[in-house]
């Protein structure tokens, strides 16, 4: 039997170089959870005539990641193994590797297509000794197989399909991409984040250094104008951003309501869900950098507008396909005005933008005025009761996740916000004491010595010379007029081999796809934990996922341990929701909150909501996770029976939630304490 290798040429096949490579591989592993023989020994079985000397390292990295679950060091092993085949079929200088990219060409028509940006080059060319010098190459092996292996599908270039980028060589790339000729803080950047003190966004890893150096994550855009030009301008610029990898928040409020008069044509408007569709379809078409992830559109809208029942249908999973965008992301911005008449259930009205103007552009009292003095005009398209609206909006979040709803460890949460804070404004500053402030500064909060904590009456704690901090931004302002936002971070968490954002493990155990199959991960610091303790066996493995990724019911395991590894299913929300408010007062934009609920019903949504708004939190709720009940099958049930009884039982159910919605607005603390 024989292998290929890279080069071309046959060899015999030599089980015991596959042994050793492993055994070289596994410095550092524990000898006593993580055997290489036995990971050399399966891929043994696996090797066939003429296998490449490629597929075979792919094949033992895969194998070493499938028995993850026995012991995390096999993770590191699987890491290793991919990121040493990365390593010989690539090239270790990185100013080689910048030359070759920057001589890309399209093999079909011969026409030069640069990887990297003309000005990049240049610079990259001028200081190619201190560049290559400064890249230290076993960082590449601090990433875990699954952190490595979304680096190699998405962020890494690509020359005719095949890697040529090495992390490390990204990072620089990256680097270099933002400072520019200011090398001294490109190499700066670049160790910090090859020693993972941080990481940026997506698009900044993807484009850096590009012809394209798109680096933003998230645009925030309005339609233009409630008229075809309007629509397809914001359309040709949602599908441009797109392309470069970003994502968009667009507001649509100014559209105008189905059944609206259009003065241009003499007919009347067909509202908001044919236009959707048409973004929908181009958020499908124009995914994010060609392939790297799926376009994302989130659609925003107020819900005093005319559209708004449809509008919550959009992404339902039954109806009519024609009143269906299920690809776009749907959030609302609700008023105060609207939480109160709920609150009260009292009546809401609806407006068309066309024919009640301005509410889309204002807000606090000056909205309230102007909404009650449309409400007086007579200027309302329909009115309806607020409870029946937000039954509505509640429907969609249990059916959907979403919209989302934006409202216009406790002390080390507020510790870590706090920090982050102060240093960001901080670094602001002296960014504005060199550049200047930015350009709206001027009667902004921050221009009067109001700050986040300041606008939510709190102190804060004398861990930072805030005095200071104020005195110096009095004097030279701050260069951005927005600092914090905690993210989803869905992508980057998994390259550095974290969990998402602020959230707590939504279990202790999950599977992973790969190319050879799916297998079974459990939580690597619940492992670590385990196996230091000497209680870790595939046994205890076995029991963990008989219980669906839950500790709290395996005696083996200690309380204090149960404590500390409970999943988010296990956490009561409110707790989740408190932090968040907790941390608000030192994010000044908003924060990605996801709320999970097991069986998620009206009671437990709107005492939840009605929590956050009360308390000041900006967004009461980013998706709404759930996941079902292992009810058993009823096998031996005659649906015909049930036929009967079906229309009655619909009344009834909306009858019930809506006086579920009651009861939680009337006893909302109680509520809260035994449905979160």
């Amino acid at each position: 039997m024989y292998v290929v290798k890279r080069d071309g040429r046959q060899e015999a096949v030599h089980f015991d170089k596959i042994t050793a490579r492993l055994k070289r591989l596994s410095y550092g592993l524990s000898q006593e959870h993580c055997d290489p023989v036995l990971v050399a020994q399966k891929v043994c079985a696996g090797v066939y005539k003429g296998v490449t000397t490629s597929q075979l390292g792919e094949l033992a990295a895969e194998t070493a990641a499938a028995m993850t679950a026995s012991h995390p060091d096999y993770a590191s092993l699987a890491a290793r193994i991919a990121i040493s085949n990365l390593h010989k079929t690539t090239m270790k200088s990185f100013s080689e590797t910048i030359k070759v990219m920057y001589m890309h060409y399209d093999e079909r028509s011969g026409l030069l297509a640069p990887l990297i940006a003309d000005d990049v080059y240049e610079i990259i060319m001028k200081n190619t000794t201190r560049l290559d010098s400064e890249i230290i190459y076993d960082r590449d092996f601090d990433y875990d197989y699954f952190g490595f292996k979304t680096l190699e599908r998405s962020y890494l270039l690509k020359v005719v399909g095949k890697v040529v980028e090495r992390p490390q060589h990204m990072l620089m790339r990256v680097s270099i991409g933002i400072h520019k000729d200011d090398i001294e803080s490109a190499i700066k950047t670049y160790h910090m984040m090859s020693q993972r003190w941080f990481t940026h966004a997506s698009p900044t890893l993807f484009n850096a250094g590009t012809p394209r150096p798109q680096l933003s994550s998230c645009f925030l855009i309005c339609m233009k104008d409630d008229s075809i030009e309007g629509i397809y301008d914001t359309l040709s610029e949602c599908a441009t951003i797109s392309k470069c990898a970003g994502g968009i928040g667009l507001s649509i409020h100014n559209i105008r309501a189905t059944g609206s008069y259009i003065r241009g044509t003499n007919g009347t408007s067909n509202g908001i869900v044919p236009m959707l569709r048409v973004f929908n379809d181009t958020a499908r078409y124009v995914d994010q950098g060609g392939g790297k992830r799926k376009g994302a559109f989130a659609i925003y809208l107020e819900p005093w507008h005319a559209d708004i029942f449809e509008f919550l249908d959009l992404r339902k999973n039954h109806g009519k396909e024609e009143n269906r965008a299920r690809d776009l992301f749907y959030a609302l911005w609700i008023p105060d005005l609207f939480m109160e008449r709920v609150q009260n259930n009292e009546n809401w009205s609806l407006f068309c933008p066309n024919e009640a103007p301005g509410l889309a552009d204002c807000w606090g009292d000056e909205f309230q005025n102007l909404y009650k003095k449309y409400e007086r005009e007579g200027k309302a398209k329909k009115v309806v009761s607020a409870q029946a609206l937000w039954f509505d909006i509640l429907k969609a979040q249990i059916e959907t996740g979403t919209p989302y709803m934006l409202y216009k460890a406790q002390q080390l949460n507020k510790d870590i916000f706090e920090t982050i804070y102060y240093h960001a404004l901080k670094a602001s500053a002296e960014i504005a004491a060199k550049e200047g402030p930015y350009e709206t500064y001027s009667g902004s909060p921050v221009s009067k010595g109001i700050l986040q904590p300041d606008m939510w009456n709190v102190v804060p704690s004398d861990r930072w010379n805030w005095s200071d901090l104020r005195e110096m931004i009095s004097k030279v302002g701050v260069r951005n007029s927005l600092l914090i936002a905690p993210m989803p971070t869905a992508s980057t968490s998994q390259i550095l081999g974290n969990n998402e954002c602020f959230e707590p493990y939504t279990s202790n155990i999950y599977s992973r796809r790969v190319l050879s199959g799916e297998f079974v991960v459990v939580n690597k610091h619940l492992l670590h934990d385990l196996t230091e303790m000497g209680i870790w066996s595939p046994v205890l493995k076995n029991k963990i996922v008989y219980e669906d990724g839950s500790v709290q019911k395996i005696s083996e395991i200690p309380d204090d341990l149960k404590a500390i590894y409970r999943t988010v299913w296990e956490i009561k929300q409110k707790t989740i929701v408190d932090m968040a408010i907790d941390r608000g007062c030192y994010i000044d934009q908003s924060q990605s909150l996801n709320i999970h609920m097991d069986q998620p019903n009206f009671g437990k949504l709107t005492s939840l909501h009605f929590h956050a708004w009360s308390k000041g939190l900006k967004t009461g709720m980013y998706y709404l996770r759930t996941r079902a009940a292992a009810d058993a099958i009823k096998f031996t049930v005659d649906t015909t029976l049930l036929k009967d009884k079906q229309h009655n039982a619909e009344e009834e159910d909306v009858q019930s939630k809506m006086a579920e919605v009651v009861c939680s607005l009337n006893n909302r603390d109680e509520c809260l304490a035994c449905g979160s």
